[in-house]
């Protein structure tokens, strides 16, 4: 009895002793690798590297931080890039596994996709295989692909294969939904938190250092979303065309009347196509409507009876401020297409109003005063002058307006029509819907 006792605890000193010599090593290792990495000399830390990879994987997360660098280097500097971006694609998938919580893994995810992506002859990978890997990242953690390049090239690939005829069009539809809703919440969650920011700052209150790298970021942000969803709407061009989409939900209501997110999807389809003359539209709309009403499906059916109650129902459903600014936005573009000009304006200010970091309205009232200086100017000089007041709203848009407002101050008065007239510095009221002053620049 007392010779297994004396065994277990010298089994026990032995495991101990194992353990904390095993430990030593790891932390000696990465600190090899730390320092060659920050002297940038990779070759010296790239074998420290593969020792902990390979024996404590789980002992720090530098290992992984510092080895981003080491491979991502080595991809760039070394003539055999294959072995070593397949390296740096495994280790990220180690990383996901032994620090989770510590790793976004939609984003990593999505990086080894553009890796591939961006590599993809050296590779040999396919279409299929590469718009598998985009998939595989967003199905693994939607809430974490928030790469603009990569949700771009994730529905370029499914453009891709639609075209092969590898993908249905129901399913390149489906697709092209997926990534713009996922658009849209990236930039309503940008939208929310810049818009913060401006009411502090139009409440007086200054904004501290990382308030206004946050504003500056915040804005970046939805620009580049914006750019995306444009790029998207342009993959997508003529594919989805009321001759390929009218057919199709033809096909397909049948077996879809009782599913809410396919009728709001193929109205919204339709609508941004402009496929709302096609009896089917009205078809969808009323079944939506009597499924599951909400503000987009009384919009569309106001646009369709012209009953103003619906109008009021779609305002009155719409909560949410940023979807409420979109639905007015849209609601003024419907009314300035169809020339009501004054009415148009006052929904674009109220876009402005719920929304402040949205400064497109402004371009669109600017627009509004410009074509319509011809019929609300009583002189030459007056007419001409109205692209002053346009000029003006334009600015308002920022860097966004400005070469509107270049394009608009080059058609009001030049400087001798201001001598000849002799009104520098005088105001001039302007008519019909417009309703608004300008004073003349002093020379």
């Amino acid at each position: 009895m007392k010779t297994k006792i004396t065994l277990l605890i010298a089994l026990f000193f032995s495991l101990s002793f194992g353990f904390s010599q095993n430990e030593q090593e790891c932390g000696t290792k990465l600190s090899l690798m730390a320092e060659a990495a920050k002297a940038k000399n990779y070759e010296a830390a790239y074998a420290p590297f593969k020792w902990l990879r390979e024996n404590c994987p789980k002992y720090n997360l530098a290992i992984y931080q510092y080895g981003e660098k080491i491979l991502e280097n080595f991809v760039e500097t070394k003539e055999d890039k294959k072995t070593y971006i397949l390296e740096l694609t495994e280790m990220w998938n180690d990383r996901v596994q032994y620090f989770p919580s510590k790793t976004e893994a939609g984003k990593v995810m999505v990086d080894a996709c553009l890796l591939k992506y961006d590599n993809k002859e050296a590779l040999g990978l396919s279409t299929q295989q590469l718009y598998d890997c985009f998939d595989n990242a967003y199905k693994t953690d939607k809430e974490n692909f928030t790469s603009t390049k990569g949700l771009y090239l994730y529905f370029k690939l499914a453009v891709d294969l639609y075209d092969a005829g590898s993908m249905t069009a129901q399913q390149l539809f489906d697709k092209y939904d997926d990534v713009a809703e996922k658009i849209e919440y990236e930039v309503e969650d940008n939208t929310n938190k810049l818009n913060k920011l401006l009411a502090k700052k139009d409440a007086g209150t200054a904004l501290s250092k990382r308030e206004a790298k946050y504003e500056k970021y915040h804005g970046q942000m939805i620009d580049a979303f914006g750019k995306v969803a444009d790029g998207i709407d342009s993959q997508l061009g003529k594919r989805a065309n009321c001759d390929n989409l009218i057919p199709l939900y033809t096909k397909n209501f049948d077996a879809n009347k009782d599913n809410a997110e396919w009728l709001q999807r193929a109205l919204n389809k339709m609508y941004q196509k402009e496929c709302t003359d096609d009896p089917l539209f009205i078809k969808i709309v009323n079944r939506k409507y009597e499924l599951s009403p909400d503000a987009d499906t009384a919009y569309y059916l106001y646009l369709k009876t012209g009953e103003e109650r619906y109008l009021t129902e779609s305002l009155n459903l719409q909560t949410d401020p940023f979807k409420k600014s979109k639905l007015v936005k849209k609601i003024a573009l419907g009314l300035k297409k169809r020339g009501s000009f004054g009415k148009a304006r006052q929904y674009f200010q109220e876009a402005l109003s719920l929304n402040p970091s949205d400064k497109t309205p402004h371009i669109y009232i600017a627009s509004m005063y410009a074509s319509s200086a011809n019929s609300c100017g009583d002189t030459t000089f007056n007419k001409q002058a109205v692209f002053w007041l346009a000029a003006q709203e334009a600015s308002k848009a920022g860097s966004a307006g400005a070469k509107y407002a270049e394009s608009y101050n080059a058609k009001a008065p030049s400087k001798s029509q201001i001598f000849n007239e002799g009104n520098q510095g005088q105001t001039i009221k302007i008519g019909c819907w417009i309703g608004r002053s300008v004073t003349v620049p002093s020379l």
